[in-house]
């Protein structure tokens, strides 16, 4: 019965609270960070939704179903330099959200934002989970994202279309898989990244009822 409650929350077409703000703060290295702020409240935790570049609505209209879980969002526009240095970004968001919300918070990021989120949270005590749309080996040679999940003690969320699903298994085949839902779709081939949760998907749907599922794991540990 909960289950299907939060379905029928997410799918509704018009969410409760939308508000957004836009906001900034500085990383370590004092690079400007740029987000958007959807809070509702300060008992609940944040998801920090990561993409890269300017465009801080990549996650316009997902933060607001999110907001029906009980979630807080920070929509942020990490540093497009194709380097690990946008790990600093996420370090700063989660910082910020913290200030706000003293609970462990949800890393979620698109494609390379996606590897970086895996990169921040291996041991770190202040991330609870991580989604991971289409993560890839964006930083090699120097860096192995393969090598830095084998270690990392998260639930973790990673989805793929289907073409590229054998080597999402292949990334995380070293790593403890209770940890782990890997996920690709049936319906269709699928999309990459973000767009997977996209009305324009036809598949969107399974990818929301999967992340529904593991948002109830989640809910179990609150």
């Amino acid at each position: 019965m909960k289950l299907t409650v939060l379905l029928i929350a997410l799918c509704a077409s018009v969410v409760s609270v939308t508000a957004q703000e836009a906001v900034y703060f500085l990383a370590s290295d004092s690079t400007k960070v740029n987000a958007h702020l959807y809070f509702q409240n300060n008992r609940y935790p944040f998801i920090i939704l990561c993409h890269e570049g300017t465009n801080t609505n990549e996650y316009g209209k997902v933060a607001p179903r999110l907001l029906n879980l009980n979630y807080n969002c920070l929509s942020v526009a990490l540093r497009n330099d194709g380097t690990v240095n946008a790990a600093r970004d996420i370090e700063a968001a989660i910082d910020f959200s913290k200030r706000i919300s003293n609970q462990p918070v949800i890393l979620a990021g698109s494609t390379r934002s996606a590897s970086l989120c895996l990169l921040s949270a291996g041991g770190n005590p202040d991330v609870k989970a991580v989604i991971a749309l289409s993560p890839g080996e964006y930083f090699q040679p120097s860096l192995k994202i393969s090598d830095a999940v084998k270690t990392i003690d998260k639930l973790v969320f990673a989805s793929a279309t289907q073409s590229e699903f054998p080597y999402l298994q292949q990334m995380f085949a070293g790593t403890e898989l209770s940890n782990i839902t890997l996920f690709q779709p049936e319906k269709n081939s699928g999309y990459r990244g973000s767009a997977a949760l996209d009305d324009s998907n036809p598949a969107s749907s399974e990818y929301w009822f999967a992340l529904m599922m593991f948002f109830k794991k989640l809910d179990m540990d609150r």
